[in-house]
């Protein structure tokens, strides 16, 4: 008999990864013999481990930190991986090992189940240049946001990648945010800045506009400092943990076949398990 199908997470460490527990739950709830695990890639071991990945029995992975960028040259990237610079899911398709960044659609699937309407924004701004804002930036881009302010504490990284994206992403410096704010229908978070062990991220939401949006991508806690704020205001809001789920359920596809859906059901396991102490 054919082994079940099995899927991994690459990442040093990757211990504290919530993905199990969420494909676990959708193997579960969908009736599919599959199976999930951790795998702890130390960084030279990166390329021998992908390259025998169908060897090792897996369908595919995903990868976190600090092996997204190394995966995109043993792989065939989509125009989403390469647009980002880096992949957070591993597949095979006729053959050949591909990869993509499901954090694009994580973000989108979030803010479209809590805010619903937010792509009509015309302006949003972007704190933080690492790799989450790539896929953020490209995102809006993609659903049509016609201008990004990209806001780093260092200036000259919102430029290098302000730079890769084109004249509607522009780089901004920190002190011109409170500048920005009035105008930016749509604010996001992508720097750790407001997570546990974290200094808060300092940005007066009262001066955005009464009808905008506020995601943070920050999930440790459930409700950040910023996102307190902007509910004390009655902004819509939409927080890292959607996102989190959101961006595993292509993978899920691609590798079991059938599309999973986020729940309430969902959401409330991991939440649980994220509040544990």
């Amino acid at each position: 008999m054919p082994k079940p199908p099995a899927a991994c997470l690459i990442g040093w460490p990757a211990a504290h990864s919530r993905s199990p527990l969420i494909h676990h739950y959708w193997l579960r709830t969908l009736g599919i013999a599959g199976g999930y695990v951790i795998e702890a890639v130390p960084p030279q071991d990166l390329r021998d481990f992908v390259l025998r990945l169908s060897m090792r029995g897996f369908v595919g992975a995903n990868v976190t930190i600090p092996h997204k960028v190394g995966v995109l040259e043993l792989s065939t990237p989509d125009a989403r991986a390469k647009a980002v610079g880096a992949a957070n899911t591993l597949w095979f398709a006729d053959g050949e090992l591909r990869s993509t960044n499901t954090d694009v659609e994580g973000f989108l699937g979030n803010l479209d189940a809590s805010a619903p309407g937010w792509d009509n924004a015309d302006e949003a701004l972007v704190l933080g240049a690492g790799g989450s804002s790539r896929a953020v930036v490209f995102g809006l881009l993609e659903r049509g946001v016609t201008r990004v302010h990209l806001a780093n504490r260092t200036l000259a990284r919102a430029e290098a990648l302000a730079a890769q994206f084109g004249p509607n992403v522009r780089p901004l410096a920190q002190d011109g945010i409170n500048d920005v704010l009035p105008r930016a229908q749509l604010l996001v978070n992508t720097t750790s800045l407001g997570m546990h062990g974290q200094p808060a991220l300092e940005v007066d939401v009262a001066r955005l506009p009464p009808s905008a949006v506020v995601a943070d991508l920050v999930y440790v806690p459930l409700v950040t400092p910023l996102l307190v704020a902007a509910m004390a205001r009655g902004l819509n809001t939409a927080d890292g943990l959607g996102m989190l789920l959101h961006q595993a359920v292509r993978g899920f596809e691609l590798w079991f076949g059938q599309r999973p859906q986020v729940t309430a059901e969902l959401r409330a396991l991991v939440e649980a398990d994220l509040t544990k102490t």
